[in-house]
């Protein structure tokens, strides 16, 4: 490309970009060239984004752009380069919505009726080794906690939260490798996963671990995900149950909690306000009333995770069979 050739594409993009950038005041060819190779790709960018917004004029323009000096802390927003600013949430009494973690529309209120006593009773090799393995991982943890029930909910948590995304990541990829529906399993193994880690978030405004708690969290998390992963691949029906037995330990766990509640050993506090809205409970609520909806929470994830390994042991898929979704 010539000297003449270059410096006419120059001026073409340049009266492209509009006059917000540069003059149009006639430049000579060389100078048009010297000071387009001068800009920069984000300077580019920024007029482009700028121009191309719908229902812009220099008027909108001089009330947005006010200096940060001007606004005080808490009218600072994150701004989005596409301009999409974020939505207003408001609760059901009209007051705004604090939470980033979750929306209104995923809270709901736990079924608190369910049968906490229910206990799958191993019938065969596969839930027999299941069973003995999650009773063998019981003791160690108990040993180690006693009666800090904080403090073991806590742990339990990060690991309760492994298997529904170890799951749930597992059936995305076997629906995209085979081209076919996961019959809700996906989302249902995704919710328990979510609602595993909102269990963590509620006890985490309750207590913070100590940092050798922290360590035995990062050890045992990086174990069990490997394991239960490779677990998974091996044995889908084995890894289902093995969950479905972690569950109903954790069901027990939360029922000793309450009883130290219940028995002035362990201060009934208030329940955070996370928990208050996320399982939309009574602005009065007290930590027991917290235990009590996530040990509810617990028995529907034993129950979804037995009902998954019976399935595939009579010999069909998960997909053949629509998950329970839509607890959460």
């Amino acid at each position: 490309m010539n000297h003449q050739a270059a410096a006419k594409l120059s001026r073409s993009i340049i009266s492209q970009l509009g006059t917000r950038s540069f003059s149009t005041a006639s430049v000579s060819s060389s100078e048009t060239a010297q000071a387009f190779a001068r800009l920069r790709p984000a300077f580019i960018i920024r007029n482009l984004s700028t121009s191309a917004s719908p229902g812009g004029s220099p008027k909108d323009e001089k009330n947005n752009s006010v200096s940060s000096e001007d606004k005080s802390p808490n009218d600072k927003i994150i701004a989005s380069y596409w301009g999409v600013a974020p939505a207003n949430l408001t609760k059901e009494d009209g007051s705004a919505w604090k939470w980033n973690c979750f929306r209104p529309w995923e809270t709901y209120t736990a079924d608190v009726s369910i049968d906490v006593t229910k206990h799958h009773k191993p019938e065969n090799f596969r839930d027999k080794f299941a069973y003995w393995t999650v009773q063998s991982l019981k003791y160690p943890t108990h040993l180690f906690f006693q009666r800090r029930h904080m403090c073991h909910a806590m742990l339990l948590e990060t690991v309760a939260a492994v298997p529904g995304m170890v799951g749930g990541m597992l059936l995305h990829c076997k629906s995209l490798r085979r081209f076919e529906h996961s019959g809700g399993w996906i989302k249902a193994l995704l919710e328990e996963a979510e609602n595993e880690r909102m269990h963590l978030m509620t006890f985490v405004e309750l207590a913070k671990p100590a940092w050798y708690e922290r360590a035995l969290v990062f050890a045992v998390q990086g174990v069990f995900f490997n394991a239960y992963f490779l677990a998974y691949l091996a044995s889908p029906k084995l890894a289902h149950r093995i969950v479905g037995y972690l569950e109903e330990e954790a069901v027990i766990s939360y029922s000793e909690f309450l009883k130290d509640l219940d028995n002035g050993s362990f201060e009934n506090v208030p329940a955070p306000a996370i928990a208050i809205d996320y399982w939309r409970m009574p602005p009065d609520s007290t930590l027991r009333d917290v235990v009590v909806v996530i040990r509810a929470d617990e028995a529907h994830h034993r129950d979804l995770n037995h009902y998954a390994s019976d399935i595939q042991c009579q010999g069909h898929e998960l997909k053949d069979a629509p998950a329970p979704i839509g607890y959460h």
